[in-house]
């Protein structure tokens, strides 16, 4: 695992893009993994940005797959998560909609949706690069604290403290749904590379439990630790509980400029 701190949060958007970038150019068939919240937005302004500006790669050959997908919102709320990248992300690239793929929510197709998605990730040859945010409480994609490590994609049932954190893109905390559909951890440790990105005070405690804690279903994140080739890149807020901090950046400032992320 590779922690950079860094200074702010554009700093984080700007070195999270140039490795989204860097994957789009060099793979022939790039495959994206994409996370909803706050924490990417930032990341996928810049790659957009860059792209209107004409200093991005073509994003013709991309395929995006989803992290996540909730359950029981109507056909076209603005705030599924395919909604979401659309917006935020996708159609400002230019990638196509049935180039974009998420967990099926319809409630016919439940019971084995998460069959489908897997099946469809491998047939993808899976996930070049998985960008992903860290919750408080440790939680990765919606896998909450006591999910098995090597979960798949599957049905969950949301904490409160996740409807909480949640309700600032909806109404109110009743607006937000009680249940989604997430990989599972197994299924984002077959991603190629990991890129964790992490801003803000408020993530500090579970950055910390993550990367220099013990390894424990009761921090689900701290499943990176198993991963080849896991990127953290975090601003100095979040950084801040990271004892060994200092160390981090020394590694990182004496890389070879060849090396890369």
């Amino acid at each position: 695992m590779e922690v950079v701190p860094l200074e702010t949060s554009d700093d984080v958007a700007r070195l999270a893009a140039d490795v989204i970038e860097t994957v789009v150019r060099t793979r022939t068939s790039p495959v994206l993994g994409l996370a909803t919240g706050s924490t990417p937005l930032p990341t996928y302004r810049e790659l957009v940005r860059r792209h209107v500006a004409g200093a991005g790669p073509s994003y013709d050959a991309v395929r995006c797959f989803n992290l996540d997908e909730y359950i029981g919102l109507p056909p076209g709320h603005p705030e599924s998560y395919r909604a979401t990248i659309a917006r935020e992300l996708t159609d400002a690239l230019g990638i196509a909609p049935e180039r974009v793929h998420g967990p099926d929510p319809t409630p016919e197709g439940l019971p084995t949706a998460g069959e489908r998605y897997e099946a469809a990730l491998a047939a993808a040859g899976g996930v070049d690069v998985q960008v992903l945010g860290i919750g408080s409480d440790g939680h990765l994609a919606f896998n909450e604290p006591g999910s098995s490590l090597g979960s798949l994609t599957r049905l969950k049932t949301l904490t409160e403290e996740t409807r909480r954190d949640n309700a600032r893109f909806f109404g109110s905390i009743d607006e937000v749904p009680r249940h989604v559909l997430t990989q599972g951890l197994g299924t984002i440790l077959r991603a190629r590379h990991l890129l964790l990105l992490a801003t803000g005070a408020g993530k500090a405690a579970a950055l910390a439990a993550a990367v220099e804690g013990p390894l424990t279903a009761s921090c689900p994140a701290s499943v990176l630790q198993l991963h080849p080739h896991v990127t953290v890149l975090c601003d100095g807020p979040a950084a801040a509980g990271l004892a060994r901090r200092d160390h981090y950046r020394e590694v990182y400032d004496a890389k070879p400029a060849w090396q890369g992320l």
